[in-house]
């Protein structure tokens, strides 16, 4: 990935023309649009592809996080904000990193960077992973994962066949996996969503598998597979 598409949304005068400028002296950002709430960026992203957002949270009519819920599939996103508590919400939204105002250039560069290496990554490993396992790398095809389950200091790959056990967290799998396809669904689960196929109380039926939901995450995860058509709404 040589250049990443990118929009600013935010509804602050000033926030919106330093970030513009910021952007402006970073070679592999392209700017494709400035807007002020996130009605603006919706009829944009309607109409246009772009990898990232620069996304503010609290603003008038529709937050940001509220408009990202409300994506089909949200490009990748780097928040612009005042307020940090939304870390583990924004698990499901491909959130990269988050910017406390007011932002220096260098923090807007380190975050900048971070999306180019995470994107490029995402790119290479579209169709398959490869994991250290048993000293030996074996690939896995993303479409045979069904979830993933974290186990202290190492994660398991339950496949349609088979499991697959590596050192590694959980939290560095959701930057590799393709964030359209997964969701977190717990603090140790990580799922992939069209593998669902019911949602008993406060599990994921997925083949004879009971996946639990997180009590905080529920309303969030439903209205994550409604939204896709994955469960009748």
């Amino acid at each position: 990935m040589s250049r990443i598409s990118c929009i600013i949304v935010d509804d602050e005068p000033l926030a919106r023309a330093g970030l513009e400028d910021y952007v402006q002296q970073i070679d592999f950002l392209e700017l494709k649009a400035v807007c002020k709430n996130a009605m603006e960026a919706n009829t944009f992203l309607n109409r246009n592809e772009v990898d990232l957002l620069f996304l503010d949270i609290e603003m008038p009519k529709l937050s940001g996080m509220a408009f990202l819920r409300s994506l089909p599939n949200s490009p990748a996103v780097i928040f612009t904000t005042a307020y940090t508590q939304y870390a583990l919400e924004g698990y499901n939204f491909n959130v990269i990193d988050y910017l406390l105002k007011p932002i220096s250039f260098e923090r807007f560069l380190q975050a900048s960077n971070k999306a180019l290496r995470l994107l490029s990554k995402q790119s290479e490993t579209e169709n398959h992973i490869f994991v250290k396992t048993d000293k030996q790398l074996v690939k896995i095809n993303i479409s045979d994962i069904l979830f993933v389950e974290s186990m202290q200091n190492y994660v398991v790959f339950h496949l349609n066949n088979d499991k697959i056990m590596t050192l590694t967290s959980l939290k560095s799998l959701v930057e590799w996996l393709p964030q359209k396809d997964f969701i977190m669904v717990h603090r140790s689960y990580l799922v992939a969503k069209s593998k669902v196929e019911a949602v008993i109380g406060n599990q994921l039926l997925i083949g004879e598998h009971k996946i639990p939901i997180s009590t905080r995450m529920r309303k969030q995860v439903l209205e994550e597979l409604t939204k896709d058509r994955l469960l009748n709404s």
